[in-house]
């Protein structure tokens, strides 16, 4: 076990050892460990004292801008108001401008008054009451140990904290799983109180401790929370479900909210009555001994304990799975369990959970179930597609304003006022619009904000690049106020509009530029005005964007004159001279055709959103820069064939590139890897096997050679743990396209072979 251990930001304070319910579930009293007995039954003051002191130690070594302390029993509220008024005390005192304390308190409830409530109001303490449902429910495992039920008094308490003035204190209920209860009745009691949050939990088992299933199914735990599920989504989702919210965050890409599902380190330490520290409570159901560290809060500081192996353990991620886990495409999602539902005599916690059927079934049921609303709509629909990269490109530059916090001076609030001028009319916003969605925008932004976290002197320069943007807005829309932009070599470039030749080469200066009906006028700082159209190229100072009007292409801007452009795999080449211009745009107008060919009516959909092709120049590799939505570079070669493929490649990588600019479709990428199924020697990730496998199947009608590998590549992907529901959407779609390639080829195949019949 390598790296360095994970601080603790979560600590549960045993205050109380003994319980006043019998509950025969209790991992605590029911289960292997038995250590309770010789605890004191109470926390004594120099517990408290010296446990607050190593906790602050802890989170200023750590620079831990929080920490949460779970007072825990046994039932904790039977420490008393005075005990557990020491105990606040006590931590708030020791972490006072260290870090936040949040204080949290769980309990049964049949103690909790107005004195309690008051107490914890006082102290910002929040409220977790265990209830199991309904009154059938809670009294099969919740009862005195004199068989009374204990159901009244947990009501009484819960409608204590639905109160206004203690509303602000209820952390939620928490349910343990029993299958032999009504999942409909359960779900229907614990909703009606109105709980800002539901907890469901498995029973603690083992494999040598198996849970109980009363039918045999291996996926009965699984069955009944599917149908709790299915009530929560017909109630609409009243009360947030723990459980179920950590599933879809996973399946979306996103952490496990529980500890005991997902992949998410722990960051929990135990202090028991006596000022021992332990690992995690439920270890008790294992075996004796379980959770014990050897260390006290006297002795050792909670760094030593989170070097523990016990504790490095459950700290490993997906590399502290079984084997078995790690082949289980919804690994990600369970994360093999609670690793107290692991422990197996033989061979320890190297297993799959005790409840592994359950959890896989739970986890492809939750999927199946959401697997329409959970899609990202960029997936299916190119117009979401090109909005969400508008609102991320529109992200970025409310954070390079704030990341400027006014170091930007007066020429950047100027620019940032103009440009909301602009954008309160409707051909100022959509020209504002065209101007920001274009590729090479995004690569400005990105740098500018790269340079400005960096703390690089050149980075605030970089960004008052912001009035050209503006100014080529408003020529864009032909109306508005002049801008003024600044120039550092005699040439203005106004972007996805062209680059005017206003002095000296090496002297910097100012313009004043004013759109008008056809173009833009420019006066300089020594009173020189300047009258551009746009449309010509007859003025020898003005250099336009130029744009592709072929026959059959799209009409792409090729843009040779962005200064952001140069962000492909190799360098751009210069501005092209006019004949080279004209031979370039009818050398991808006939790999456009080629294309067209290779897969009628398929093409307008490909290309959609794209708006630019860069000229790139055939040298030395260079590293990549991101860039927007819509950009493709083009190495010019002779071969129409050859440019065709590299084109349709472009098109394919920059969609691909796009989604996952604003969505996720894979998570853990590198915590496996695969063997390259395009006749290489080599393990890759899977977000290589991904890219290029979306490239091959969409190059198909050009070449079928690219549909080798495809195949085998899709049957690792489908089978993968990384994809989010997503990105299964997104695997589907390619299946089914590379299908329709398949049998494209074989009916192309069929019918050469009955032209050749006719022949003969």
């Amino acid at each position: 076990m390598t790296g360095p251990a994970v601080p603790f930001r979560e600590i549960v304070l045993k205050v109380h050892s003994r319980c006043d319910l019998a509950c025969d579930h209790c991992y605590v009293y029911e289960h292997a460990d038995q250590s309770w007995r010789t605890r004191p039954r109470t926390i004594p003051d120099h517990v408290i004292s010296r446990t607050a002191q190593r906790l602050a130690e802890h989170a200023k070594a750590h620079a831990l801008p929080s920490v949460s302390v779970i007072l825990h029993g046994g039932e904790p509220l039977l420490a008393g108001p005075d005990r557990l008024r020491r105990v606040c005390e006590e931590l708030g005192s020791s972490l006072a401008g260290i870090a936040e304390l949040d204080l949290r308190i769980h309990t049964n409830g049949l103690q909790l008054s107005p004195r309690y409530l008051d107490l914890f109001d006082e102290f910002g303490v929040k409220v977790g009451i265990s209830l199991d449902g309904d009154r059938a429910a809670n009294d099969r495992h919740r009862r005195f140990a004199d068989g009374r039920s204990s159901h009244p008094l947990v009501l009484r308490a819960v409608e204590l904290l639905r109160q206004e003035r203690y509303r602000h204190l209820n952390l939620g209920l928490l349910c343990t799983v029993d299958i032999e209860n009504d999942p409909y009745a359960v779900l229907d009691a614990l909703v009606e109180l109105e709980p800002p949050l539901i907890d469901f939990l498995l029973p603690h088992a083992t494999w040598d401790d198996p849970p109980p299933r009363p039918d045999g199914s291996p996926t009965a735990y699984a069955a009944w929370l599917l149908k709790v599920f299915d009530r929560w989504q017909e109630l609409g989702g009243p009360v947030p479900v723990r459980l179920f919210s950590s599933v879809l965050s996973t399946l979306s890409g996103g952490p496990s909210l529980t500890e005991s599902l997902g992949l998410s380190p722990t960051d929990l330490v135990v202090v028991e009555t006596d000022g021992r520290l332990e690992q995690v409570d439920s270890l008790k159901s294992a075996y004796e001994g379980a959770a014990d560290t050897g260390f006290d809060v006297f002795s050792h500081s909670f760094d030593e304990v989170a070097g523990h192996p016990g504790v490095r353990a459950r700290q490993l991620g997906l590399a502290g799975v079984s084997e078995t886990c790690r082949r289980c495409p919804v690994v990600r999602s369970c994360g093999g369990g609670l690793y107290t539902h692991r422990y197996r005599s033989e061979n320890g916690f190297d297993n799959p959970s005790v409840y592994c059927a359950d959890l896989e079934a739970l986890v492809r049921g939750i999927a199946q179930r959401t697997e329409a609303a959970a899609v990202p709509p960029v997936l299916t629909d190119r117009r979401e597609l090109a909005e969400a990269q508008y609102d991320l490109t529109r992200t970025l530059l409310a954070g390079l304003h704030h990341a400027l916090d006014g170091r930007g001076g007066a020429r950047w609030e100027e620019a940032w006022e103009l440009a909301g001028a602009l954008e309160g009319t409707d051909r100022g916003a959509g020209a504002l619009e065209r101007v920001l969605t274009h590729p090479y925008t995004r690569t400005w932004l990105l740098d500018a904000l790269e340079g400005l976290h960096a703390g690089r002197p050149e980075a605030v320069g970089q960004a008052l690049r912001l009035p050209l943007y503006v100014a080529a807005a408003a020529v864009r829309a032909g109306h508005g106020p002049a801008v003024p932009v600044d120039h550092r070599d005699g040439r203005l470039f106004l972007p996805t509009l062209g680059e005017l030749r206003v002095g000296e080469p090496g002297r910097p200066g100012r313009v004043l530029v004013r759109a008008t009906d056809d173009g833009f006028l420019a006066r300089t700082g020594r009173g020189e005005e300047r009258r551009v159209r746009l449309a010509g190229e007859g003025d020898p100072d003005w250099r336009p964007v130029r744009y592709l009007t072929p026959d059959r292409a799209p009409h792409f801007a090729i843009d040779d004159l962005d200064p952001y452009r140069d962000c492909f795999g190799v360098p751009a080449t210069p501005r092209l001279g006019r004949a080279d211009a004209e031979a370039w745009c009818d050398a991808v107008d006939a790999a456009w055709e080629v294309m067209e060919r290779a897969a009628p009516g398929r093409l307008a959909d490909a290309a959609a959103g794209f708006s630019t092709l860069t000229p790139l120049a055939a040298g030395p590799a260079v590293s990549r820069r991101p860039h927007g939505y819509g950009a493709i570079g083009l190495v010019m070669t002779d071969d129409t064939h050859g440019l065709a493929v590299e084109l349709l490649r472009g098109l394919r990588r920059a969609r691909l590139r796009a989604l996952l600019d604003v969505t996720d479709l894979y998570a853990l990428d590198g915590g496996w890897t695969y063997p390259s199924p395009y006749g290489r020697n080599s393990e890759i990730p899977f977000s290589e096997l991904l890219a290029e496998t979306y490239e091959r199947v969409g190059l198909v009608p050009l070449d079928e050679g690219f549909l080798d590998g495809v195949p085998q590549a899709l049957d690792m992907l489908y089978a993968a743990a990384e994809p989010t529901v997503g990105g299964t959407r997104l695997l589907h779609a390619l299946g089914e396209e590379a299908e329709a390639h398949k049998g494209t080829s074989r009916r192309n195949i069929h019918v050469n072979v009955r032209d050749q019949e006719r022949v003969h």
